[in-house]
């Protein structure tokens, strides 16, 4: 007799120790990330956190925040972005995942993230993204240290910025800016 697999529930996902997303009915766990990639992510929150204490809309999420979406045609049904901002309504018990995409996402590379099957599966995420609703996606590398800029309205003609370079998330998060240089720093 043939046994049937459950399928997973973002209720499951919030019961699951670490970083995991839900795709296709499945938990789909990820690895921690290294020292570079994750001060490099922290240096995005940190200054997307002070925009918004400047008195701009939205939340700045870190990394390991869920986003729970409506199933996705490739079988997603959530996000939980390096770094993320939101403009809709929080959920009304915080300790619950925000409901909808996030605004604006960066996905900062980790050690596993090259080759061409990361890249085609980076590709389908970013897909997944501007599907549920994110106007803007960053595709951040730590090594190249260069930040590729996707947008929704135009996806197919991302904008790399590289160090020396101020990167932004029009129409994202109006008015926000970075110097890829303060993306890039260990200080």
């Amino acid at each position: 007799m043939a046994t049937v697999e459950q399928r997973a529930t973002i209720d499951d996902l919030m019961r699951t120790e670490g970083k995991a997303e839900l795709i296709k009915g499945r938990i789909v766990h990820f690895m921690p990330t290294g020292f570079r990639p994750g001060i490099v992510g922290a240096n995005i929150f940190m200054s997307l956190r002070m925009y918004r204490r400047a008195g701009h809309p939205g939340n700045a999420t870190p990394d390991n925040v869920g986003y729970a979406v409506p199933e996705l045609p490739s079988g997603r049904e959530s996000f939980s972005p390096d770094v993320g901002y939101f403009l809709g309504k929080l959920p009304a018990n915080p300790m619950r995942f925000i409901e909808g995409a996030p605004t604006f996402s960066a996905e900062v590379r980790s050690e596993n993230d090259y080759g061409r099957v990361a890249e085609e599966e980076m590709a389908a995420k970013r897909d997944d993204y501007f599907q549920a609703g994110t106007l803007v996606v960053w595709d951040v590398d730590p090594i190249a240290e260069s930040i590729t800029i996707y947008r929704r309205d135009n996806p197919t003609k991302p904008l790399m910025v590289r160090r020396g370079e101020v990167a932004d998330a029009e129409p994202a998060v109006p008015g926000w800016r970075i110097r890829v240089d303060e993306v890039f720093s260990q200080e």
